[in-house]
């Protein structure tokens, strides 16, 4: 049997885990399928998912109407390959050997849905090009030209 490559985990989290993390986590699992691990967390999580991220999802067909907002542990740090920080700070702690990226990009709290779409279109190319980077699309068998 081969050998199958260890699946990557990403932990993505921004301060109350309802808006830019959750979009990202979403978006991640629904382009990736099961060839990634994904998590979110924020370091003062949110009591719910900010309702117009909930909206804004929903229009590119992904539900997380279900999904809560999770505190941010040293645990799910310590099991991601690669932590993506989307303004919470000094809250994450870093630990050697992980890989880390800041996603600038505005907070959609307090924001209706016509201002959530383009942090969604935004975060969604970010996750395209994450996905290529660390978990790509096996390649399909290759056509064979007409003889």
């Amino acid at each position: 049997m081969p050998d199958t490559p260890q699946r990557p985990s990403v932990l993505f989290v921004c301060v109350h885990n309802a808006g830019r993390s959750q979009m990202a986590a979403a978006l991640l699992t629904h382009l990736a399928g099961d060839r990634v691990h994904v998590r979110s967390a924020g370091s003062a999580p949110a009591d719910t998912v900010n309702p117009a991220v909930v909206e804004a999802l929903a229009e590119v067909g992904i539900d997380i109407a279900a999904e809560v907002p999770k505190v941010l542990t040293a645990d799910a740090v310590r099991a991601s390959d690669v932590v993506i920080t989307m303004g919470c700070g000094d809250a994450c702690p870093v630990f050697p050997g992980k890989r880390y990226l800041d996603w600038r990009l505005p907070d959609p709290a307090g924001r209706g849905v016509a201002a959530v779409r383009p942090i969604r279109d935004e975060i969604e190319r970010r996750v395209r090009a994450l996905i290529d980077a660390i978990a790509p699309q096996p390649d399909a068998i290759a056509p064979q030209p007409d003889a």
